[in-house]
């Protein structure tokens, strides 16, 4: 089983430059969540180099999400997070799902990257693994099926909910807001209750709707792929 980990290079977001990134339990518990079950892993960015993380997403050792905390003391992660490829390098034939982290960091380099965009169109016409969670979804914006509509139009998706936008105080900073694209793309946009877990597959597709959910989603992951 590989596993294809694309995170945002982002580290800005809007016009007043409000400092952001990956948000880090969505990056680091789908990591360890595919690892411990064996799965091979490869973590790649949009541009390369360091992924940014958003500062709010870490706190003091011992009061995190447990996987935070277990990447805080792993330094191997840690060295991986520091210096990952561009994702354009690698060869993504081999790779039997890709996944796709959230952070607000996202909203700025996933929308319009082409090239992110065939690589979901690849992954989805041969029937494998398309996840993202939470503001990773915006990844799936250009996409498109072969007839040329949204590769979203019709599909059951789930993402960051505007509520929940408007409830962190973005909701005049993000470009857009990632639920109403989605449903302005002909999108089967679902979700729970603000800030809780919540999660859906569609075919080979598999979302999840904000942090809490990232767990959902990668057990959603390993649960298709071992079957």
């Amino acid at each position: 089983m590989k596993i294809l980990m694309i995170a945002t290079s982002a580290d800005r977001l809007g016009q007043g430059g409000h400092a952001t990134g990956v948000w880090l339990e969505e990056l680091t518990t789908p990591f360890y969540a595919f690892q411990d079950a064996g799965a091979e892993v490869t973590l790649a960015s949009i541009a390369g180099g360091t992924v940014p993380i958003d500062t709010r997403s870490v706190k003091e050792a011992g009061q995190n999400e447990v996987s935070v905390d277990r990447y805080l003391a792993d330094p191997a992660f840690r060295q991986t997070v520091a210096a990952t490829p561009k994702f354009t390098t690698i060869d993504a034939a081999g790779f039997d799902a890709v996944f796709l982290p959230g952070g607000h960091g996202t909203m700025t380099d996933y929308p319009e990257n082409l090239a992110l965009a065939h690589l979901i169109e690849q992954f989805d016409r041969s029937g494998r693994i398309v996840s993202a969670v939470c503001h990773g979804p915006a990844g799936l914006l250009t996409a498109r099926k072969p007839d040329g509509t949204p590769f979203v139009a019709g599909r059951r998706v789930s993402a960051f909910a505007d509520s929940e936008e408007r409830a962190v105080g973005l909701e005049h900073t993000v470009p857009f807001l990632l639920e109403d694209r989605l449903r302005s793309l002909g999108a089967v946009y679902e979700q729970g209750p603000d800030f809780a877990s919540f999660a859906i597959s569609d075919g080979n597709l598999l979302t999840g709707q904000n942090p809490a959910s990232a767990a959902r989603v990668a057990a959603l992951v390993m649960e298709r792929l071992k079957a």
